[in-house]
């Protein structure tokens, strides 16, 4: 019997991408990400377009978008191609991912947390002897910001 392909763009949405199989995203994100001693234990599939806000602004897509129970959301991407510049894609839906999640007038302290996992068929950082690598953009703690740098 033959299988489809899980780098093609329809079988990895149907795989981890529909309500169908949601268990099968929750048993991959808890045994790839490392969330400490915590687990997730429930996620809401989400659509994965990504609506530009500004006329002119760039639409994004990524393949699979869940919310995680803590609000956290996650956007997973799989890639065959080792295409321009892919690394600047990368950050930049995860951060019109995270710009998106606020109206005018909502406090940024309404922000959740963005994971974006990107899932490569081909060797992204040859520098690096690792399969799996973490990259965290942290805000620094509050008592280490004078009152005029975030308003």
């Amino acid at each position: 019997m033959p299988f489809l392909d899980v780098k093609t763009d329809f079988a990895f949405k149907k795989v981890f991408g529909s309500e169908e199989s949601k268990d099968i995203l929750l048993s991959f994100l808890n045994a790839l990400l490392d969330f400490g001693q915590e687990t997730i234990v429930d996620l809401t599939l989400v659509d994965p377009y990504q609506i530009p806000l500004i006329v002119g602004m760039k639409d994004t897509y990524v393949d699979v978008k869940a919310q995680l129970s803590n609000g956290t959301q996650v956007i997973i991407e799989m890639q065959v191609l080792n295409v321009p510049a892919f690394e600047k894609r990368v950050l930049y839906n995860a951060a019109k991912a995270y710009s998106t999640q606020l109206n005018r007038g909502d406090k940024y302290t309404l922000l959740n947390p963005v994971m974006a996992l990107t899932i490569t068929d081909f060797i992204m950082f040859a520098e690096w002897d690792s399969i799996i690598s973490y990259f965290k953009l942290l805000v620094p703690h509050p008592a280490n910001i004078s009152d005029n740098s975030c308003k």
